[in-house]
């Protein structure tokens, strides 16, 4: 059984960390395997979406702690250091997938598993998550460009909350604070995340142009208005164009 497995359903590519006796913490391993996935996400054009899910009800409780201790014994010894820059990439994959991608957040997101689900483009939780950055709770500086990922969703109050003071916040606390879309009950999670992703990735090409134009513009860094119109015409034109040949066949 992989640490990370991939099922493809109706356009939708449904990605699964898969290590709950870890709580599906990443390691180089799967780190890697989940970079691979993310590959083989973006090389089929018949992939519209991804949902991002936890095995055995927990969502991510980061990098394990063996790999950050032992980064921590030699910071700068290059296996050490590519160690956690494959965590790091694992990550940055999702958040750089050619498709939309939502997080179906159950349980816990715990420090680089925070990171992962704030990679996404939309969040479903369940309205009892724990999300807890956790970086201060065990003495280390946040990592993986966690404030421009928080940043990017809330203010410089939240940000400052959770990844500064540790604050831990629930599920429905996310959804208030524009950190998820939708908080839902636990069960409910991975059914409403698919529903969303299966909208979107009904036409797998407007899917992929589409979140290019929305992560475009929207950033970080967000781009001006007449930037972004230039940005978006000549994907919009391509539409046009595409709908009338459809109509007129």
């Amino acid at each position: 059984m992989a640490a990370v497995e991939i099922n493809i359903d109706a356009h939708v590519a449904t990605i699964t960390l898969n290590d709950p006796a870890r709580r599906n913490a990443l390691d180089v391993g799967s780190a890697r395997l989940l970079v691979e996935i993310c590959d083989a996400i973006d090389g089929d054009p018949d992939v519209g979406a991804a949902v991002v899910r936890g095995a055995g009800g927990t969502f991510c409780s980061g990098a394990v702690r063996d790999l950050l201790a032992r980064a921590g014994e030699d910071p700068a010894e290059p296996e050490r250091y590519d160690s956690v820059g494959a965590v790091y990439n694992a990550f940055v994959c999702v958040g750089e997938l050619l498709v939309p991608t939502v997080a179906a957040v159950r349980g816990a997101a715990v420090g680089a598993g925070v990171n992962l689900l704030l990679a996404t483009d939309l969040r479903v939780v369940a309205d009892n998550a724990r999300i807890i950055t956790g970086f201060q709770k065990i003495g280390i500086h946040p990592g993986g460009g966690h404030f421009t990922l928080l940043g990017r969703l809330v203010g410089r109050e939240t940000a400052a909350a959770m990844g500064l003071f540790g604050e831990e916040i629930s599920g429905r606390q996310a959804q208030a604070l524009g950190l998820a879309w939708d908080a839902v009950a636990d069960d409910a999670v991975e059914a409403r995340a698919t529903q969303l992703a299966q909208r979107v990735a009904a036409d797998p090409e407007l899917a992929r142009r589409t979140v290019s134009s929305l992560r475009s513009q929207l950033g970080p860094p967000a781009v001006p208005w007449q930037a972004g119109l230039a940005m978006e015409r000549a994907n919009q034109m391509w539409s046009l164009r595409r709908s009338h040949i459809s109509k007129a066949r």
